[in-house]
């Protein structure tokens, strides 16, 4: 793979990566048509991703029956399939809820597909950070190269279980702090069929509303008909004149946003990563 290859691989998944994590929060770069919009632009971009890598794409498919295929590898190339069907889920029922690009679209139960398209765009979140876990070799190569950086194999041993280390403790924080092993649990809706939690073993219906506001930027006391662009500001709201548009509400700061979420990724990715070390090395060891 030639170095301007890597390059235009390597920047692209992060600005994929970058953009998916702005979109946990609506009310983020301007709000909601910045969030539909961008999440419709992702599908372009995963059609790009899957251009970049199709040479390895038909080449493992063609070989998926061959008994020779390493493990991991048809693990990976499973991941990737079921990464693309939850990624495909989250935009198509993005789109069928849609307030900005299709605004005039309705289809089935609508809260159901919110329901739906939260937890599995939670689930998406947790598939991309073991994605890049599996590859992780390949970025710190690739990194590498770009940056010409040459460290031994000790300096760069230190250098990565030091940064591992901060990644996965600020990671394992935000994991904590948006409690978003609970929200993992919205993908039972998927599966029964259901517009509404049941609260027996997922996700209890308080909390569920708690997430459904705080993704859709409504207020606590506004009910779902409400149209939050009319609601009457009160004083203290605001109070730094750093509102969003119509509604008078503070723009989250998107660095916070990306930081919180690619910290969540990070603890996937770290934990994959030192599983599959832990495998191989424990394969090595049975061999010998």
């Amino acid at each position: 793979m030639t170095k301007k290859k890597s390059y235009v691989k390597l920047t692209h998944d992060a600005a994929m990566g970058i953009t998916f994590a702005l979109l946990f929060n609506k009310m983020v770069m301007g709000g909601l048509a910045f969030h539909e919009i961008a999440g419709t632009a992702i599908g372009f971009a995963i059609l790009t991703h899957i251009l970049l890598n199709v040479q390895f794409v038909k080449k493992i498919t063609f070989r998926l029956l061959d008994k020779s295929l390493p493990g991991k590898t048809r693990l990976s190339y499973g991941l990737n399939v079921l990464l693309l069907i939850s990624m495909t889920f989250v935009i198509v029922s993005g789109l069928l809820i849609s307030r900005v690009v299709l605004p005039e679209f309705r289809y089935g139960n609508e809260n159901w597909f919110k329901l739906s398209h939260m937890g599995v765009s939670y689930l998406t979140l947790t598939l991309i950070g073991i994605h890049i876990g599996l590859h992780w070799h390949w970025v710190m190569k690739v990194t590498q190269l770009l940056l010409n950086l040459k460290l031994s194999r000790a300096r760069t041993r230190i250098l990565m279980t030091s940064a591992a280390a901060i990644v996965l403790l600020f990671g394992a924080y935000q994991t904590y702090s948006t409690h978003f092993i609970s929200k993992l649990e919205m993908m039972e809706v998927v599966f029964t069929g259901s517009s509404a939690p049941t609260g027996q073993g997922g996700v209890h219906r308080a909390e569920s509303g708690r997430s459904l506001r705080a993704e859709s930027g409504r207020p606590e006391g506004m009910k779902q008909g409400d149209n939050p662009e009319r609601r009457t500001m009160k004083p203290a709201e605001g109070a730094s004149g750093g509102g969003a548009p119509g509604g008078g509400r503070i723009s989250p700061n998107f660095v916070s946003v990306i930081a919180t979420y690619s910290g969540i990724m990070a603890v996937f990715a770290g934990l994959t990563y030192y599983m599959d070390k832990w495998a191989g090395r424990k394969k090595r060891i049975s061999v010998a």
